[in-house]
């Protein structure tokens, strides 16, 4: 027995309930409702405790036997006729979200969307959700991304580190000048001149790799060249200099050292003194100690890194920073679906090309880097499929591998614009400031 029932079980008005929606009043029938009992006034008729009736409207009056709904009346015009049609229609200047929400409340279902609406409907959704979706997106990214972007400059926080600690006028100046080359002349200067360094140190690194500029002793041992030598220690004591001069006057002398720039400035030099300590303790010798001024060595190749202070002029390269940060689900997409293609054409070539005797591609392992090289569309020519069989695998192989670079870069892209103009836009910021 239901609740109106309960309270008025010989009422001649017993089949009827009524409605009061926003100061909208309506006598709506059982038989209408019970056809739609999933809806929230078709739940009503099932309710057997005030309790429950309250859990589905805002108010009721037993006397008068009326739930009250603080809803737009407007809208209830169209559930009213979706009880008499058993379709809904949407709303001439309501938003696509608000319908969804009022639906959603009466307990309307989205397949009660007559034909004409249907796939509008959809077509609206999915254009709000995809703005709801880059929205929050953005401002996530955007929002953790503004960190490693104001590490690059000056921040108001830094600043006010400086505070009550020694030398804080002097320190404060000198920072900002080195870390906001735009805030003045002195601090543009400072900034063209280490990058300038850091270009010179990567042409000498480059022209020592080169053989014409190797040099002999008397021995025929192979010895630096001097000159390289000696702009390379200079680009050296610079950086040295530089990084010193950083760390004495930064407001927190742990979040400077915690940065990641600043650690690839440290590991940039530091190899050259470890170096220069092996060569001073290994007399020709120890050929241990050889060996690992060597490896040592090798590692100066980090210094090349540096050019990643580049970021700190240029709004392209910290968007491109911040994509690539922000795109390791795309990126990881990507890996994802070139393996599963390398390993299914790799195993086909291996098939269509191991009964001829003049292709290479015997083996799985060989495939797997002639199918690399496909799909990414490289294609070096050093192994080629020679078979009919194989080549109609080679085509479909570059085909796939062209849909499936492509379907990540898209995101990606979109994702660079963003942060780019983004970026454009704290740039101007910090110019007018």
């Amino acid at each position: 027995m239901m609740y109106g029932q309960i309270l008025h079980p010989h009422s001649p008005d017993g089949c009827f309930i009524n409605v009061n929606v926003g100061g909208f009043k309506q006598r709506m029938e059982h038989n209408v409702l019970k056809q739609f009992p999933q809806t929230r006034l078709g739940r009503l008729l099932c309710c057997r405790s005030k309790e429950a009736v309250l859990e589905l409207c805002d108010d009721f009056s037993p006397s008068e036997m009326e739930y009250y709904f603080d809803r737009s009346p407007r809208f209830f015009g169209y559930v009213l006729n979706f009880y008499l049609t058993g379709k809904i229609h949407l709303v001439d200047g309501l938003c696509v979200i608000s319908f969804f929400q009022e639906i959603e409340y009466w307990g309307i279902k989205e397949r009660h969307l007559d034909f004409c609406c249907s796939n509008k409907f959809h077509e609206l959704m999915g254009l709000a959700g995809e703005k709801c979706w880059d929205q929050s997106s953005d401002d996530l990214q955007l929002h953790s991304s503004d960190s490693s972007i104001e590490e690059l400059s000056a921040s108001e926080e830094d600043i006010e580190m400086f505070e009550g600690s020694w030398c804080a006028d002097v320190r404060r100046n000198i920072w900002i000048r080195l870390e906001n080359p735009g805030y003045s002349t002195s601090a543009k200067v400072m900034a063209v001149t280490s990058l300038s360094v850091v270009l010179v140190s990567i042409v000498a690194m480059c022209v020592h790799s080169m053989p014409d500029f190797h040099q002999v002793d008397l021995n025929e041992k192979e010895i630096e060249n001097p000159v390289l030598t000696f702009f390379e220690s200079l680009c050296v004591l610079f950086f040295s200099a530089e990084f010193i001069l950083r760390l004495a006057v930064a407001p927190s002398a742990r979040k400077f050292l915690c940065s990641p720039l600043n650690i690839i400035d440290l590991m940039s030099i530091m190899p050259f003194y470890v170096t220069l300590a092996c060569d001073k303790l290994d007399e020709g010798e120890n050929t241990d100690l050889e060996n690992v001024g060597k490896v040592v060595q090798i590692l100066r190749l980090m210094r090349v890194f540096r050019i990643l202070k580049l970021a700190r002029h240029s709004a392209g390269l910290r968007s491109l920073g911040a994509t690539l940060r922000h795109s390791s689900s795309e990126v990881g997409q990507l890996v994802l679906f070139l393996s599963v293609g390398i390993s299914m054409f790799s195993a086909l070539i291996c098939f269509a090309e191991t009964e001829s005797e003049d292709s290479e591609l015997q083996t799985i392992p060989i495939g797997w880097w002639w199918a690399t090289i496909s799909m990414t569309t490289v294609g070096y020519g050093d192994t080629f499929p020679v078979t009919l069989a194989g080549k109609l695998i080679g085509a479909l192989c570059i085909i796939c591998g062209l849909l499936i670079v492509a379907l990540p870069i898209t995101n990606i892209f979109n994702k660079f614009s963003k942060f780019y103009e983004k970026q454009r836009h704290i740039d101007l910021r910090r110019g007018n400031n």
